[in-house]
Order: structure tokens, then C-alpha cells, then sequence
């Protein structure tokens, strides 16, 4: 079944090794950093998806612990310049030069092929939010697994000509970005390629869902309070989570424009005009030769899952009551919330104990 509107190219981006900075003072006041992402949010703001304080904070329920590679990749051994903890790196794609934070746990066994996950985050956001807001730098200590946070540039992803904001306008390839930096991470470290993962929230989840329709690099995708927009006429077999609020008006859960499209006009083109999730979630399962889904619920909480070929899934996730946001995530300030309209974390599940047992749980198959 083909997904329809609009597929960018998506060719592999050339780029240099990425060099080491000092990362970012994380102990920077609140006030400051309010201001200075206020500044930023003009016409991109409900697209956002994420806490506007930088304080550190994330889940704290368990999750799996390192899974074992059944198949050995051929990832370099560490390089001196990969420390353990965050470190900020910049690659070059296309002529542009891109950054992104890689978080290595002390507790990933670098003498076997380790797990990698992208994080990306959504529009106004950065890769420093996302790590701080999601948890996924906790999550990793627990799982023993690698975690990628890139930038997007002007804090927004180009997943098409008509989205999102200036990286759409000016025909950035995001597509070529992400895979690059896989690419590069993987020379520097023992990464798994069977064990390859993204997630991303709203413009970020477009952003993944458009990696998914145009490349083999991932062997599952998370996707939170997002749609797929573009076409996607053939896309390979991928284990699918997506967990959406019923309640979103950025990304409206019954699909269609959210409530800052603008019909991809403009110098900040927003146009998103995805199916209904539940047909998304559909559409997907079709791809992957599923079976049926079955359907539970506990509370505001209702799981659609469908088991599929060479052990891959399909899983929705809806949370009643909820609306654009990150599940679990750290909470909004207070005044950011009321002044920018933003909608709470729902507190009904945490999505990153969520994916990550999901991603854990869904390697690629032998095979590909």
C-alpha cells in the first residue's frame, strides 16, 4: 500500500570525520536559556515537542540491559577520541558543516557490536534538549547501548520542499545528514548495524519516518506525536512503534493539517497532512506482512500490536486525554507551557522505556 504527496531526494551526502568540541555547559541559568529559545520559536513553536528547561532529567523505570549482536558487524574498534560521557561533533554534508552530541554509557561493552540509537528532535528543539528532556542518556546507562542527538539546522528537519521551515526551503538533505553520521559513528565505534535504530518526536518523527521510506539503514523506528508525510511508494519491511496523544492539534491524531500548517508556503513552509494514525499504523503492518492486531487497554493507555514476518511489529500506542508531547518526558516550565501553548508530558506511559524495549526486542533479521 503506497504512501502519497511529495519524496525529496535522498542520495548519500559526502562529509569529513567528525572532531571533538568540549561539550556545552549544562549548569547555564534557566532564565537565560528560556529567553533565548523564546527568541527562537517564531512560527515553528507548536511543532516543537519538547520541554523548554535544560536541567537533566528522565525515566527512571528499567528496561532491558545489553542484548548480544547474533551477528558480528564489521565496526572499528573505539577511537581514543570517542570518550565515555557526551561529546559534541561536527560533520560536514553537502558543503554544511552539521553538528551532533554522541553519548557513550560506560556500560556498553565496546569488544562487541553495540546498539545505536538516533534521537531527533522536533522543530525549535536541539539535540542538547532532546538529550536532557527524553531520558535517553539514562536509558542508555541501563542498556549498554550508543545514543546519537544531531542538530537540525535553524532547529528543524527538511523531510520535503513544503516542511519544515528554513532547512525545507533551502533544500537541505536530511536524509543524506542522518546517514552520513550513522556511517561515521559506526567507523568510530563497533556499531551493530542489526541493532541500528531512530526515534524522533513531531518534525523529528517526519524526519524518521522519511528515513524509513528511503533507506535499509534502520531496523526499527519509534515514532512519537509525528505522521508520515510525503510518498513512501516502497518501502522495505522496518518494525514500527508509534505513540501518539488523541488529543494532538500539531499533529492531529485523525490526521490531516495541523494547527500551524501553512500549506508549505512561505520562509518557514509548515505543511503536514498525514493519514489518521490508526490507517498510518495500518499501512505499515501491510508492509511488513502482519497478522492481525490485537488491541488492549489499561486506563488512558491502548496498545494496537500485529506480529509480522521475520519477527519484526507493528505496535500503535494512543493515549487518551493526551496531546503534543513526549510521554514520560520532563515536564514544561510552568510559564513556558502557559505562554507558548505547550501541551504537559502525559504521565499514562514513558516513552523511552517504551521504544527502547521495543527496539531491543526488534533487531533486524538475518538478512536484512
Amino acid at each position: 500500500m503506497p504512501f502519497t504527496v511529495f519524496r525529496p531526494g535522498a542520495g548519500p551526502g559526502g562529509g569529513r570525520r567528525p572532531v571533538r568540541r568540549q561539550p556545552g555547559r549544562p549548569g547555564a541559568g534557566a532564565a537565560s536559556r528560556l529567553a533565548g529559545t523564546l527568541a527562537l520559536l517564531v512560527g515553528l513553536t507548536s511543532l516543537a515537542g519538547c520541554s523548554l528547561d535544560r536541567e537533566d532529567a528522565g525515566p527512571t523505570d528499567g528496561g532491558p540491559g545489553p542484548a548480544v549482536s547474533a551477528q558480528p558487524s564489521g565496526g572499528a574498534l573505539p577511537a581514543p577520541d570517542v570518550p565515555v560521557g557526551t561529546s559534541e561533533r561536527t560533520l560536514t554534508v553537502d558543503g554544511r558543516e552539521r553538528t551532533y552530541r554522541l553519548y557513550r554509557p560506560a556500560s556498553a561493552e565496546l569488544t562487541a557490536p553495540v546498539p545505536l540509537v538516533v534521537m531527533l528532535h522536533g522543530a525549535a528543539g536541539t539535540g542538547a534538549q532532546a538529550e536532557e528532556s527524553y531520558g535517553w542518556t539514562e536509558q542508555a546507562d541501563k542498556g549498554g547501548f550508543v545514543v546519537a542527538f544531531p542538530d537540525g539546522l535553524n532547529r528543524a528537519w527538511a523531510v520535503g520542499p513544503e516542511c519544515c521551515g528554513a532547512p525545507a526551503r533551502d533544500g537541505v538533505d536530511d536524509v543524506s545528514f542522518i546517514t552520513e553520521l550513522v556511517a561515521t559513528i559506526g567507523g568510530d565505534l563497533p556499531v551493530d548495524p542489526a541493532r541500528t535504530y531512530v526515534t524522533g518526536i513531531s518534525n523529528g518523527g517526519l524526519l524518521a519516518y522519511r528515513l524509513v521510506c528511503d533507506t535499509t539503514v534502520f531496523a526499527a523506528v519509534g515514532a512519537v506525536a509525528t505522521t508520515l508525510t510525503g510518498q513512501c511508494p516502497a518501502p522495505k519491511p522496518v518494525s514500527v512503534l508509534h505513540i501518539h496523544g488523541q488529543q494532538d492539534k500539531t499533529m492531529p491524531y485523525g490526521g490531516g493539517p495541523g494547527r500551524r500548517d501553512n500549506g508549505g508556503t512561505g520562509r518557514n513552509p509548515v505543511k503536514i497532512d498525514g493519514p489518521p494514525t490508526p490507517e498510518l499504523a495500518a499501512r505499515w503492518r501491510s508492509v511488513d506482512g502482519c497478522a492481525e492486531p490485537k488491541a488492549t487497554t489499561d486506563g488512558p493507555v491502548t496498545r494496537t500490536a500485529a506480529t509480522c514476518a521475520q519477527g519484526r511489529a507493528v505496535e500503535l500506542i494512543t493515549i487518551a486525554g493526551a496531546g503534543h508531547q513526549w510521554p514520560g518526558g520532563k515536564p514544561n516550565p510552568p510559564r513556558a507551557e502557559k505562554l507558548l501553548d505547550l501541551d504537559p508530558p502525559s504521565t499514562a506511559l514513558n516513552a523511552t522505556d517504551t521504544i527502547w524495549r521495543f527496539f531491543a526486542a526488534h533487531p533486524k533479521p538475518a538478512g536484512g
